[in-house]
């Protein structure tokens, strides 16, 4: 009796499954009519997107919407990947005195990414590896943003002032080790703020880089006398490896356009060698007189990123969306500077399951309008320059879940 009471509850079950199979849905989100520009698989043009279970199943260029559980109408929209900024600082806290590194200049992802189209950051090296289990724990598995990390050479991380400075808690030996162990998370090894004329920080950052096989990023300079950017970019760095902030003209550093306004012959070969040139906007390393030059004779930089910190927050940065809305107003075409945002980072950082529209992939898309007409752009000088087009984000998707919806496009309409 037991037994064909079992068979019958499960011959039931089966039924029902039958009937949500046949009247279900295909698809839990489709999105239709917007020009999606995916660099990856060369994709720049009217195409309709479909996404099941947290992932893209199906892109054409003309997709039913009859079995669709949620419809948004793209049209006048650009649809992209989800965007990867490489450089934020987001280890936020209450430390005292400890600056970025689980302090009050770091900044709670979640506020500032969806709201700009950003699915993926990456932590430019606020941890190092003294305290990245606490990153993790107070931060990466907290926030519905996805969270990578370079990891600092410094074991502190970037506490400020002569905590940085410390040359013996740079190891690279420590440094490869938590990298590994935390491979799911961090993506390389980064070097920041160090102003003396030795290049032990240097080759420790490029050493523990080569033990856990990622790449390294750096911030360089801040000593007087410069130390050699050639030596640096051409000597010390591999290809693959991060040289941020490349827009800068600060203290102690050599920058890459020259007095008569010409970027220096070993910054190309240094692109050509394959370094990569990282925007880092921030609070203090974008300026004009660097950029428009730069990009007028072609050199364009390999990622565009915010340095996220409430330095740079409100100053002008602003955010990512501002970010590459002034690499656009500066001569880059939108197909570039959505690739510098997307799939070029993801290979920077070696995750190439991220940062493209490919059947299969994580569903992080973003739907931007670009908008035209009268806008004003700040360097961090405080200089401005005017624009006509500027990118805002109507819509964001993380894993398949709207997470930003500035017009409620993706919403039901109310009706009394």
């Amino acid at each position: 009796m037991k037994c064909f009471f079992k068979v019958g509850i499960l011959a039931i079950a089966l039924s029902i499954g039958a009937v949500f199979q046949i009247f279900g849905q295909d698809y839990d989100l489709l999105i239709k009519n917007g020009h999606l520009i995916d660099p990856k698989n060369g994709i720049s043009q009217e195409m309709d997107i479909a996404v099941s279970d947290g992932k893209i199943v199906k892109v054409a260029e003309e997709i039913s919407a009859e079995n669709s559980a949620k419809l948004v109408d793209a049209t006048g929209l650009y649809v992209t990947p989800g965007i990867i900024d490489i450089h934020v600082h987001i280890f936020w806290g209450t430390e005292p005195d400890a600056y970025i590194s689980n302090s009050y200049t770091s900044l709670p992802p979640d506020g500032f990414t969806f709201r700009a189209g950003v699915t993926t950051v990456v932590d430019a090296g606020s941890a190092g590896w003294r305290n990245f289990r606490i990153f993790k724990e107070q931060t990466i598995d907290q926030s519905k943003t996805r969270v990578l990390a370079f990891l600092n050479i410094v074991g502190s991380g970037m506490k400020g002032g002569a905590i940085e400075q410390n040359l013996a808690d740079m190891d690279p030996k420590l440094t490869g080790m938590v990298v590994r162990k935390y491979s799911d998370y961090v993506v390389g090894v980064k070097l920041a703020h160090y102003s003396g004329p030795e290049w032990d920080p240097v080759i420790k950052m490029v050493e523990a880089g080569k033990l856990a096989d990622v790449p390294t990023m750096i911030d360089f300079g801040g000593n007087t006398p410069q130390l050699s950017l050639e030596r640096l970019l051409m000597t010390e760095m591999r290809p693959g490896d991060i040289f941020t902030h490349c827009f800068a003209n600060v203290r102690g550093r050599t920058a890459i356009v020259d007095e008569n306004g010409e970027i220096r012959p070993y910054v190309w070969d240094a692109q050509k060698k394959g370094l990569i040139f990282d925007v880092g906007h921030g609070g203090g390393s974008f300026l004009f007189e660097q950029a428009v030059p730069a990009i007028q004779q072609g050199f364009l930089p390999n990622s565009i990123s915010t340095d996220l910190h409430t330095g740079s927050m409100n100053g002008g940065m602003k955010d990512m969306l501002n970010v590459m809305s002034k690499m656009l107003n500066l001569g880059m075409s939108l197909d570039d500077v959505i690739d510098r945002s997307t799939w070029a980072p993801a290979k920077i950082i070696k995750h190439e399951e991220l940062g493209h529209l490919s059947t299969g992939a994580c569903a992080d898309i973003a739907l931007f309008r670009l908008k035209k007409g009268e806008f004003g752009f700040i360097d961090t000088k405080g200089y401005m320059i005017e624009g006509d087009q500027k990118l805002e984000c109507e819509l964001t998707i993380r894993e398949g879940e709207v997470v930003w919806d500035l017009n409620g496009i993706a919403s039901p309409k109310w009706e009394k």
